[in-house]
């Protein structure tokens, strides 16, 4: 399989090559230069599977040429035997029609687990075949830095460098990066915002005297590889339910666009996806794109879903690139005017590429308590933030009502405490498995919110290439 950049000239890549290379050279965003197909026979063909063996088969198309179907087999299950549930990602019922897939159930209690735990042991295997080190260097809203940490603390060859806003993550949040003393795990907060510390992130890829000295990765969800594995859940969701033979919606907490790209990746691929619903909170820029065509900047809200408080969502431009004819010389000349501006109107193309797939919904705060307690009242099931969200939005939806609609339940509801304590009077216990986080000690270094500090500190502490 060979990618391309969305930008349309950096070169094109194997999925090794992308994997440890994150963002294109062009400043785009890595995608197969063709989907792969299942057809209804295929697909209904893996029902059943346990999860370890439905990935490898979901993913065996995107690797070929650089995984064979017996490493990847491999590396799937010591990444999913991790997972505190035997299904890994299972399915709740919360009424005749509403569902939950839990995703939770990772080491870090958060959805990011699903890709990162594997993408750290293919970022081990690729780096003992070429002998060679990886910084990684990443931006977190809360999940994604805990995530990536627990997957590549103490790894040979990696070196990970975390940037997270300072005082907009939670207390559980914060611990869970900053509490793993390895070597390896650098933990950075900065003053500001996700957004400008995703812009110190893109600015370093770009940095030629950055990496001219270093072998710089990512994790973040610009990664293809981490959002790859996050395709394999909409499909062990939808076998469930009745795929190929019966459609699906879903509705996806989104913040930076990767999880739910992963859904349209799956219905590209065969999955029979009716909707998917893009559920935002007031920093809510993907529904005025996708409701309006306006994809613009505004003044950023702190909430109580800070894993949503985003203003640019990079894994956007691979839609954009996908729906707009896969232009990559106009798109780059489309996202170098957003850089500059902070705005951008959908073109034509665009927005009914999306139109046939995509809605999305708006919750404030009001709307995503309401949503924490009706699903504890009416279902039994408490619930995160981010997951109100969701099903805030899944409860509007004006879909055929025979067709399911799967929430996706992107954290576990300890994570933010006192948000559902507020909501419901429940007060959620961390599992114990990592009970103990409150009585560890914390190491992170605070700096300001300029690049250049954050530059300095990764390259005194960061391996230099070999």
């Amino acid at each position: 399989m060979e990618y391309i950049s969305t930008r349309g000239s950096a070169p094109a890549l194997d999925f090794e090559g992308v994997t440890l290379a994150g963002l294109a050279s062009d400043g785009g965003l890595y995608l197969p230069c063709e989907w792969p197909r299942f057809d209804a026979d295929e697909i209904a063909a893996m029902a059943g599977l346990p999860y370890p063996e439905l990935a490898a088969r979901i993913m065996a198309p995107f690797v070929a040429g650089s995984l064979s179907d017996d490493e990847l087999l491999t590396l799937c299950r010591a990444a999913y035997g991790r997972f505190a549930h035997a299904a890994v990602t299972p399915l709740v019922q919360l009424d005749q029609r509403q569902w939950l897939l839990e995703l939770f159930h990772g080491p870090t209690l958060a959805f990011k687990d699903v890709a990162l735990q594997l993408l750290g042991l293919m970022f081990e295997k690729f780096l003992a075949r070429r002998g060679s080190n990886l910084t990684i260097i990443g931006a977190t809203s809360g999940d994604t830095g805990s995530a990536a940490i627990d997957a590549v603390a103490g790894r040979e060859g990696i070196d990970i460098f975390m940037l997270h806003p300072s005082g907009r993550v939670s207390d559980v949040q914060r611990r869970q990066m900053t509490t793993v003393r390895a070597p390896n795990v650098h933990n950075i907060a900065i003053e500001g915002s996700f957004d400008d510390a995703q812009r110190h992130v893109k600015r370093m890829f770009a940095d030629t005297g950055m990496t001219s000295r270093f072998n710089i990765g990512a994790v973040n969800s610009i990664n293809w590889a981490r959002l790859m594995a996050q395709v394999v859940y909409y499909f062990a969701a939808g076998l469930q339910l009745g795929a190929p033979h019966r459609p699906i919606a879903f509705s996806v907490p989104t913040g930076n666009f990767g999880d739910v790209f992963a859904g349209y990746v799956a219905q590209r691929m065969g999955l029979p996806i009716a909707r998917l619903i893009v559920a935002t909170n007031v920093n809510d820029i993907l529904h005025r794109a996708l409701s309006e065509g306006d994809y613009s900047t505004g003044k950023l809200t702190p909430t109580a879903t800070p894993s949503m408080d985003i203003q640019v969502s990079s894994n956007f431009e691979r839609l954009l690139f996908d729906c707009g004819g896969r232009d990559g010389a106009a798109l780059a000349q489309q996202m170098r005017a957003f850089e500059q501006t902070g705005a951008m109107r959908l073109t034509n193309a665009q927005r009914e590429g999306a139109s046939g797939l995509f809605t999305s919904a708006r919750a404030d705060a009001a709307e995503m308590a309401r949503a924490l307690r009706w699903a504890h009242e009416q279902a039994g099931q408490v619930i995160d933030p981010h997951t109100a969200v969701g099903l805030h939005a899944a409860l509007a939806s004006d879909l055929d009502p025979a067709i399911p609609i799967v929430t996706l339940a992107t954290a576990h509801p300890a994570k933010f405490p006192d948000a559902v304590e507020r909501a419901t009077g429940v007060r959620p216990a961390l599992p114990m498995r990592v009970g103990d986080i409150f009585a560890r000690e914390e190491a992170c270094s605070h700096l300001p919110g300029d690049y250049e500090a954050v530059r300095d500190f990764i390259a005194e502490r960061a391996t230099e290439a070999g």
